[in-house]
């Protein structure tokens, strides 16, 4: 019997009659859903899961490299005898960047050993963080270094037995022909890039020896010398860069006739920053502008720590470390005597020869945790590029390696991306200026090593490697979260969130 001839023989009153009319009309939609679904009932949703992880991995056998595997979930694991524990609430230093150097070899290598594509890829390739591995920090040497194309050159050269103290010759004329354009370049790709100078040596008619090898600073010219930085940093504020900060001397405990270098006592480096440096720049409008103490070894925390009981102090961020000698805890040990200032970590170089998986092992314990994870905020490594033959060189390294390899003994030439390209990747990639890093347990050399950081937006990054000879399971645990992951030996994983 159709619902009309109920309807129409029934006379229902009316609040029954539209009770009816729901009925059917009820009736009718389950029907509809049932046909629809091919007879079957709908499933409920799954229920919901935690926050979707994206793992990018490079092994030591170079299977993987920067290489992005299947995501992960947390809440899908648990129960793992080494649980790494990310606690967001607890924050350490900020990261200024991850980066290396322009020198002047790398840059020249850049501006006349490629073509105008392969420039522009490569400068994709280090400084953006879609396309490459997000280099956001340029440690940029003032003047010449051991590797400089052209050999030695100042700011302010003169003839021999003449001087300018006024610095009426200052110019940085030879850093506008290929090293300017290219830090201008990286910066329309990376805005967030930073920007930090320091000088291998003064020029050289302010040095005792008469050269920039060796030697060291005339006291008398400190006044000069402070200008000398002023000058530079203007300068390049006038091309459109801004210097975020400074160091005083490269490896100031060094000196040698084989290239530009200077041996700089912590007593004079102290009165240097405290009565000319510092009060220099403050004079100029540039107080901004950090004052980074050392750079040198692991193995002489002293040196920093004289400096920041000095009167030096109120003008000093903090100190700055290389990875020669000695151990990343000297770092700690400095943040322990001065916790109210900063620590950098500013340079180590590849070496020609060495096998991948040994330094994506030992890069990513000493430099990317073990740096990290003392403090430091920023980590470095040393030339961006080099060619075939460690150069162009200026006396000192012969076996020095660059994050990549140019090499012009091709047409064209041929670029090769070293284990130092994904080491960095691995951080710079991930980790923006900006970023905290977080809590998180770690379990030693030999085994699991993780170090943990929010970003800016909040997104967490979580770095981890298996130092250890076989492959490793572990749980990363973050908010009563979990999810499981094994790593093979010796590979060194990125795990991303929101």
């Amino acid at each position: 019997m159709s619902a009309l001839r109920i309807w129409t023989r029934f006379d229902f009153r009316p609040r029954t009659r539209w009770r009816f009319v729901l009925l059917l009309f009820l009736l009718a939609t389950l029907a509809c859903c049932v046909t629809c679904s091919g007879g079957k009932s709908v499933p409920s949703p799954p229920p919901s899961q935690g926050a979707i992880v994206q793992p990018v991995l490079t092994t030591g056998d170079r299977a993987m490299l920067l290489q992005s595997q299947p995501t992960v979930s947390f809440g899908s694991g648990g129960g793992g005898t080494a649980v790494i524990t990310v606690d967001d609430s607890i924050t350490y230093p900020q990261m200024d960047g991850v980066g290396a150097s322009l020198t002047d070899s790398s840059a020249w290598l850049l501006w006349n050993k490629l073509d105008v594509s392969q420039q522009a890829t490569l400068m994709q390739n280090l400084f953006s963080s879609s396309a490459g591995i997000g280099v956001s920090l340029l440690r940029q040497p003032m003047g010449a270094s051991d590797f400089s194309a052209i050999g030695n050159y100042s700011y302010d050269d003169m003839p021999a037995g003449q001087t300018d103290p006024n610095l009426l010759n200052f110019s940085i004329s030879h850093d506008t022909a290929y090293i300017i354009p290219l830090v201008k370049q990286a910066l329309t790709i990376n805005p967030a890039l930073k920007v930090a100078a320091l000088p291998w040596s003064p020029p050289a008619w302010m040095k005792t020896t008469g050269t920039m090898n060796g030697g060291g600073v005339m006291t008398t010219y400190f006044p000069s010398l402070a200008q000398y930085f002023v000058k530079f940093i203007q300068a390049y504020q006038q091309q459109g860069i801004s210097i975020y900060a400074i160091s005083v001397q490269n490896e100031p405990l060094f000196s040698t006739t084989s290239y530009p270098s200077e041996s700089l006592p912590a007593t004079d480096a102290s009165d240097f920053i405290a009565n000319h440096l510092g009060p220099a720049l403050n004079n100029a409008g540039l107080s901004s502008v950090k004052i980074l103490a050392y750079e040198h070894n692991w193995d002489n925390p002293a040196y920093p720590e004289s400096v920041l009981a000095s009167s030096a102090s109120s003008y000093v961020a903090g100190a700055s470390f290389h990875c020669y000698a000695g151990d990343v805890a000297a770092q700690s040990q400095v943040e322990a005597a001065y916790p109210s200032k900063g620590i950098w970590f500013t340079e180590c170089t590849g070496t020609v020869g060495s096998n991948f998986a040994g330094d994506l092992a030992w890069n990513a314990e000493h430099l990317l945790i073990g740096a990290t994870r003392n403090w430091a905020h920023s980590v470095a490594l040393w030339n961006l590029a080099l060619d075939q033959n460690s150069g162009p060189k200026n006396g000192g390294c012969s076996s020095c390696r660059g994050v990549v390899t140019i090499d012009d003994s091709t047409i064209p030439s041929t670029i090769t991306y070293n284990v130092e390209y994904y080491v960095l990747g691995h951080l710079g990639k991930f980790v923006v200026p900006g970023a905290l890093r977080i809590a998180s347990n770690t379990f030693g050399p030999g085994s699991i090593e993780d170090v943990a950081f929010k970003n800016p937006d909040g997104s967490k990054v979580l770095l981890v490697l298996n130092g250890s000879t076989s492959s490793s399971s572990f749980t990363v645990n973050w908010k009563g979260e979990n999810f499981n992951y094994t790593l093979p030996a010796g590979a060194l994983v990125t795990f991303t969130w929101k």
